[in-house]
């Protein structure tokens, strides 16, 4: 759907690109999904004609990504009503989150569940934590190492490599894992 806030370009290599404005966007910003879907999120000021432009540009690394993706075997997640349902597993979770940070001493605000498109988690200033309910469908290891990952992010707010050598102290390799989850798991 386009609406006056969206405009959808074509680009002869790569096809249809949803050039959309975001109120949450600094910088314009490309995603690429493995079905071939791209956006571009434009801060509020970025004319299309700029952004467009920014696109063209980048079309090479774009048309790398959508490469990358269709050379891939990982496993598609796939936003499912089903996910809403599941009491549960989100039972289970609650249990699993609140086990992980009391072994480790981490403290956090609230916790909620949803079905996200495009991340597995993420913590806010406040130390909200937001999980993906699709996580239900990857290896306990990886549900582990991405609850860990949010409940390291209420100590540190970003991806330093202080952040990654406490997350290591905790699960072993973290980028390891981290690698393995994009590898073998991507949300569609």
């Amino acid at each position: 759907m386009v609406n006056s806030e969206s405009k959808i370009i074509e680009l002869p290599k790569v096809g249809e690109v949803l050039l959309e404005r975001s109120y949450r966007a600094k910088h314009v910003n490309i995603s690429v999904k493995p079905t071939k879907k791209v956006r571009v999120a434009e801060p509020v000021g970025v004319t299309f004609d700029r952004a467009h432009n920014f696109v063209k540009r980048k079309e090479h690394w774009i048309e790398k990504q959508i490469l990358k993706f269709s050379d891939s075997s990982a496993t598609p997640i796939f936003d499912t009503y089903a996910a809403e349902c599941f009491i549960q597993e989100e039972r289970y979770l609650v249990d699993r989150v609140e086990s992980l940070a009391k072994k480790h001493g981490f403290q956090y605000c609230k916790l909620k569940f949803r079905v996200m498109k495009t991340r597995w988690g993420s913590c806010s200033a406040k130390n909200n934590i937001n999980l993906n309910m699709l996580i239900m469908y990857l290896p306990k290891h990886l549900q582990d190492y991405i609850i860990l990952h949010e409940l390291v992010h209420t100590r540190i707010k970003n991806h330093s490599n202080h952040f990654w050598n406490v997350l290591d102290g905790i699960v072993g390799d973290a980028r390891g894992m981290n690698k393995e989850l994009k590898l073998n798991y991507t949300l569609v």
